[in-house]
């Protein structure tokens, strides 16, 4: 905990160990990146419970993937894996795009509730 770049190290370490490529796990490590800062942004903005945070999520992926997070994983017949560690790269960019965007919008927006937030993700 003391130095994030340690965590950082061993998260890449554990995904080459699984046999991810090189290339995936530097898209899938500034996924991360970008989702935390999107998770900070709603945080700030009025953003507090999980169910929030799933609802404005499942809005950013029905926008790029067409599907709710639930149906894509189902799509991908997936049980209990982690979605975005099933991505190929072009949805792990597809996804960071959609992420960046909304943070983005938030910064300039400034919504300060769940239900304008959620209004920025339709948007």
């Amino acid at each position: 905990m003391a130095d994030p770049e340690n965590g950082i190290q061993r998260a890449l370490a554990n995904y080459l160990k699984l046999r991810y490529f090189k290339n995936w796990v530097d898209l899938r490590l500034k996924s991360i990146e970008i989702r935390k800062d999107l998770t900070n942004e709603w945080n700030d903005q009025g953003v507090k419970s999980n169910d929030e945070f799933a609802i404005l999520t499942d809005d950013i992926t029905m926008a790029w993937a067409g599907l709710r997070t639930k149906d894509y994983k189902k799509h991908k017949d997936l049980k209990k894996e982690n979605l975005r560690d099933n991505m190929t790269n072009l949805e792990l960019v597809l996804n960071m795009l959609g992420e960046t965007s909304t943070t983005e919008i938030s910064k300039a927006k400034n919504p300060k509730t769940f239900p304008e937030n959620r209004q920025e993700c339709d948007n």
